[in-house]
């Protein structure tokens, strides 16, 4: 079984002028054991940092660097084995890395990134490339895992978008400023991705914020993990972590799901 998890962990686990979260991070993440973890805000992160934090968690690291926002990893614990990693070579404001790994089912290529916070349009076309990323990844089996940004398109978004303050309204609205801009992962599930997460099921899936999280967010589901149909297949399990560490760690909830897939 592999048991994956993405998480955006705040700005590296550290506030400027406030707390160090990362002992309570490690705590949330050495409980779940996670065979491979998405992580984003990896602000002060980098191959160095990234692998000394990897080492406590016995696990290995894959890091891809921001030009204008933070880097972003994939962390991967043995036996597990990766055949390929690489950031993807498009502007992202934050980045996205790219990892393969063997398994007796064939190539598991897993993505993790972290999409414009700003701009839907900007959203809308990092989307596009990473869409493109898993369309080109081999075999038939791949995932795509982070915090998208973006409120999914099927939900109704009206009440939770007018309790945001104006300029955090904004971030989520087309131009017409009125119309939730839902368009980066509707392009992602007309790609053909599937949504991890059970359906039917709204509230269970809200991922900001966290009982201590920032005042920018107003019950929501940023964070996601999308797979092509036959990942989505051997999904046995997909939710939430909510409670405990969870709740001072970040003001992101970890997502995490188990798959049937066993290591080559």
């Amino acid at each position: 079984m592999l048991r994956v998890m993405t998480w955006n962990i705040r700005t590296g686990g550290r506030d400027r002028g406030g707390p160090d979260r990362r002992d309570r991070v490690l705590t949330v993440l050495t409980g779940q054991r996670p065979d491979v973890l998405a992580l984003q805000e990896l602000r002060g992160f980098d191959a160095g940092a990234l692998a000394g934090f990897a080492a406590r968690l016995g696990m290995r690291g894959h890091l891809a660097r921001s030009c204008f926002g933070q880097p972003v990893a994939v962390l991967v614990r043995p036996p597990w084995r990766v055949v390929g990693a690489g950031p993807l070579r498009r502007p992202f404001h934050h980045a996205a890395q790219r990892v393969a790994l063997a398994t007796g089912a064939g190539p598991l290529t897993v993505l993790s990134t972290h999409l414009d916070p700003y701009s839907g349009t900007r959203r809308l076309v990092e989307a596009g490339w990473a869409a493109t990323a898993l369309r080109r990844a081999p075999g038939e089996l791949a995932l795509l895992a982070g915090d998208l940004n973006t409120l999914d398109p099927v939900t109704d978004h009206t009440d939770r978008i007018a309790r945001l303050a104006p300029p955090y309204r904004r971030r989520h609205l087309r131009r017409d400023g009125r119309t939730v801009d839902s368009r980066a992962v509707a392009r992602l599930l007309e790609a053909g991705l599937v949504d991890l997460h059970p359906a039917g099921t709204p509230d269970a899936g809200l991922t900001v914020p966290t009982r201590h999280g920032g005042g920018e967010f107003a019950g929501m589901r940023l964070d996601y993990l999308l797979g092509t149909p036959a990942l989505a297949a051997r999904v046995r399990s997909c939710r939430v972590l909510r409670g405990g560490e969870t709740e001072y760690a970040s003001d992101h909830y970890p997502v995490v799901a188990e798959l049937d897939l066993n290591p080559a």
